[in-house]
């Protein structure tokens, strides 16, 4: 399963962008296994998922939509379908795969329909892309297990895994280029004190 689990995000990483970001990975790396998970604004799930321990690259791209080679600008519109997200490449033998879900439904809110916070539209919704059957009900599982956590239903979606489109190069690691960033200090900041609260034994920073 690993090793399929790799060639797919090859596979899709390797579409043709207009946007020139090539992220590397080796293909004997089949120990590592890759979630794609939409949870708002991509810059937030990067972020924390860039500080934690036994992740190797966080991929940041648009994935769900029916529009080939979105930009930035496009999808921001909502009008090509696409959930801005993040491919997360992970050792399990470092990072349980459940601490990586842990950590999604921690950081954002899966109860609330096409909106985080100020971002608003369907590209900002919560949803997980399976790359497999096995993936599919490790994501379904982990819905059930946050859901009786959350005082409203949450409305996090499975959804075909889609085309997924690396986005422009500013998107990558945004946060760690732009920390004085109204955004950063606003948004960001706060769901980074939450998962060092939570999962301070999971990440690279104190």
């Amino acid at each position: 399963m690993q090793r399929r689990v790799v060639m797919n995000y090859v596979s899709i990483l390797s579409l043709q962008s207009p946007h020139q970001f090539t992220p590397s990975l080796q293909l004997e790396d089949t120990k590592l296994t890759t979630f794609v998970l939409a949870g708002g604004c991509f810059w937030c799930l990067d972020a924390v998922y860039q500080r934690t321990r036994g992740v190797h690259a966080v991929i940041s791209g648009y994935i769900g939509g029916h529009t080939n080679n979105p930009d930035y600008r496009q999808v921001c519109t909502g009008t090509t379908g696409h959930a801005e997200g993040v491919a997360v490449i992970f050792d399990p033998q470092i990072v349980p795969a459940e601490v990586i879900l842990d950590m999604f439904f921690t950081v954002h809110d899966p109860t609330t329909l096409n909106r985080q916070g100020y971002d608003v539209g369907t590209q900002y919704r919560s949803a997980m892309f399976p790359l497999d059957d096995e993936q599919r009900e490790l994501f379904a599982d982990a819905i059930n297990k946050f859901a009786p956590l959350y005082p409203n239903p949450i409305v996090t979606t499975i959804e075909e895994s889609k085309d997924f489109y690396p986005a422009e190069q500013i998107h990558q690691d945004y946060y760690s280029a732009n920390q004085d960033v109204g955004y950063c200090r606003v948004i960001i900041d706060p769901k980074l004190a939450k998962v060092r609260k939570y999962y301070a034994r999971w990440l690279n920073e104190a």
